[in-house]
């Protein structure tokens, strides 16, 4: 039972270097040479397993910032404003995904080496934990305030996968007269087996979950959305500095100007036949 809000992953920046076209490349407002690191919790775990050779696959979601200029004394926030998340194995950073599951998107899983030049994973976990064994004991435990998690696995028979989903239960519902219960709570990561390639994926999806029994659980997934013309007016205007400010504007590079962030919505859900197993530990 892993204690997610304690458990860390840190990295080590490699030295800052100006990029030759944008002032504020990444955000960065400091000088050149300039290391910084980064730590965050984590937020949910997945594991892949393909049940003929038993390997396993282990996956990790990061706490998220909203973009922010790295390191300022004032205009912290980057308006337009974005996102940021890290999905992560023991190797590589994963492309979280903007499109539903039924298109392809062009995201390539890459070595976390190729962004930083040290990496850390602190895992930590919950002294004593238990299985709550039915609806009764998950009550009893949400009433004594205990730590819990929840881990949903659920199969992929084609291509002989099974996935585990385990995080904490931030918010659940109980019903203590009819012993009734639902978790309603995220965010999760799903991994998309599509680009499964034996080793790992190359795009997983950022979910919430919901479940009220052991054998069932419904995610719903999030996606970008194009905002209406009206909207992206004001959405894409600048306030303070502009991350996509150039050194030289009238030698503009390829491609410019870059596309400003979308907003995101929750909307494609998967119904899907699941184990889930609930755990408690108590709060010392």
């Amino acid at each position: 039972m892993l204690d997610f809000p304690s458990s860390t992953f840190t990295w080590r920046h490699h030295p800052w270097v100006r990029d030759e076209n944008y002032k504020y490349a990444g955000g960065f407002v400091g000088k050149e040479g300039q290391v910084y690191h980064v730590r965050f919790s984590l937020e949910a775990s997945c594991e892949i397993v393909d049940t003929t050779t038993q390997a396993v696959t282990r996956l990790y979601l990061g706490a998220p910032c909203r973009t922010e200029y790295t390191i300022a004394r004032r205009n912290l926030f980057q308006i337009p404003s974005a996102e940021w998340r890290l999905v992560f194995s023991a190797s590589d950073r994963i492309p979280i995904a903007r499109r539903p599951s039924t298109q392809q998107e062009k995201a390539k899983r890459g070595p976390l080496s190729s962004v930083f030049s040290d990496t850390r994973i602190d895992l930590r976990s919950f002294n004593q934990p238990r299985e709550l064994d039915g609806a009764a004991e998950v009550i009893a435990a949400t009433f004594a305030n205990h730590r819990m998690n929840a881990r949903s696995t659920y199969a992929d028979v084609a291509r002989g996968l099974e996935v585990t989903v385990e995080y904490p239960v931030n918010l659940i519902n109980v019903n203590e007269a009819d012993a009734e219960f639902q978790v309603c709570t995220g965010p999760v990561i799903l991994p998309d087996l599509a680009t499964w390639d034996g080793e790992g994926v190359d795009r997983v999806f950022l979910a919430h979950v919901a479940i009220t029994s052991f054998d069932f659980v419904e995610f719903i997934l999030q996606r970008e959305v194009a905002a209406a013309a009206t909207e992206r007016e004001w959405l894409d205007t600048p306030r303070g500095l502009d991350r996509h400010e150039l050194w030289d504007p009238e030698n503009p590079p390829s491609g410019y100007p870059p596309a400003r962030p979308q907003p995101t919505v929750y909307n494609e859900t998967w119904e899907l036949d699941a184990k889930n197993s609930l755990f408690a530990a108590p709060v010392r």
